[in-house]
């Protein structure tokens, strides 16, 4: 049997928590390798962390400055050798730009590492997906990603999330949210089609549960909406129903709602509430206005229009929730559209999928050691348009 045939099933026939060994067992026996360890990134996408009960580092290995980190950041396969002449590949695990983690496997020389490096990537990446699946049975990946307890809102919120990043011909796409272990109401959310992208980001109101409850309808209503084939204005206005029958108009909650015409770049928007988007094209950044209209829930039976604007390719849309643009530095000037317009160049070189960690890195910068008083969310749209 060709041996990469024989990881993949060996992974397929794998108990959900037993990952991790099946796949150092496979690779031992197809591939010679030494040892295989798999790191995991953490919610704050700080640090790889192993899995609980499978060898590996006892501490965890920063994102920032390590080997492993360079393979997670580039998304390549990233050779390391050893004194006593071993090498260690680290490899990527990624399932469709949803970036999971690395798995680095130890072999005997640079020649090895070499003759197999292009199958054993392919399988880290095969291994995403079967982790990917094995998530619904298991908790051990979730407890991988956790560096701290997370607080209920939180854990709440992360599983509401569809991933961090995903990537097509057409587009890039990624976000992040902070503070990681302890967000409440900020969220986003996306679906794509074969002829569509549809995106929402949310700026919840409230705080601690009850924030996260609000965010958890009204997501869960928008994507009621969406999967009955409603179009995104029609997709507020049922929600904003949901919400209000169960409110009475004292909670609501703010939503930006893209959907995205892949054939053509043609966004059509709508705009109730906070969140905002800016547009990088040609190295200027642009804030983009629409229409503003009332949050969700917030009156009984309000209707919804939406907007359209045309996307380039080349273009990068920025999201923000108000976490963002409205933090104040200890001597209390806000972060403002100027300081985010500045971090949003600086990083534009960036893949979508590292650009939202960095603006919220300078964030953090911009607030000093000051706790945070509300959650931030940045998203990120690379459109590259259709060939």
């Amino acid at each position: 049997m060709n041996r990469f045939v024989a990881v993949e099933r060996a992974l397929r026939a794998a108990a959900p928590h037993l990952l991790p060994a099946a796949v150092r067992e496979a690779l031992r026996a197809g591939y010679g390798v030494r040892d295989a360890e798999l790191l995991m990134a953490d919610y704050g996408l700080a640090v790889l962390q192993s899995v609980p009960g499978a060898p590996g580092p006892v501490d965890p290995v920063s994102l920032h400055g390590s080997t492993e980190g360079r393979a997670f950041g580039s998304q390549e396969p990233v050779l390391e050798q050893s004194p006593d002449g071993r090498v260690r590949a680290h490899l990527p695990v990624t399932v469709r730009g949803d970036r999971l983690g690395v798995l680095t496997v130890t072999l005997a020389s640079a020649e090895e590492a070499q003759e197999g490096l292009d199958e054993l990537a392919e399988l880290a990446r095969v291994l995403g997906h079967e982790m990917t699946v094995a998530q619904r049975d298991t908790d051990v990946y979730h407890q991988a990603r956790r560096r701290d307890r997370l607080t209920l809102a939180a854990e709440m919120q992360w599983q509401l999330l569809p991933a961090r990043s995903c990537t097509r011909p057409e587009y890039a796409l990624g976000a992040q949210l902070e503070p990681a272990y302890a967000i409440f109401g900020d969220n986003f959310d996306w679906s794509t089609s074969a002829d569509r992208l549809l995106l929402y980001i949310t700026n919840g109101m409230g705080e601690g549960i009850d924030a996260s409850l609000l965010t958890n309808l009204g997501i869960n209503a928008l994507r009621n909406a969406r999967r009955a084939g409603i179009p995104i204005a029609d997709q507020a206005a049922l929600a904003d129903q949901a919400i209000y029958a169960h409110y009475r108009g004292r909670e609501y909650l703010s939503v930006l709602m893209i959907d995205l015409e892949l054939s053509t770049g043609l966004m059509r928007v709508v705009d109730a509430g906070s969140p905002q988007m800016l547009r990088l094209r040609d190295r200027t950044v642009t804030a983009v206005d629409f229409e503003a209209q009332l949050p969700l829930g917030m009156f009984e039976e309000t209707d919804y229009t939406a907007q359209e604007f045309q996307l380039e390719p080349g273009d990068r849309l920025v999201f923000v929730s108000d976490g963002v643009h409205g933090v104040p530095a200890p001597g209390g000037e806000r972060y403002g559209e100027r300081a985010l317009a500045r971090a949003i160049t600086s990083t534009r070189l960036l893949p979508a999928a590292d650009m939202p960690g960095a603006v919220l890195r300078e964030l953090s910068g911009h607030r000093g050691s000051r706790e945070p008083d509300d959650d931030a969310l940045v998203a990120c749209l690379d459109w590259f348009g259709t060939s």
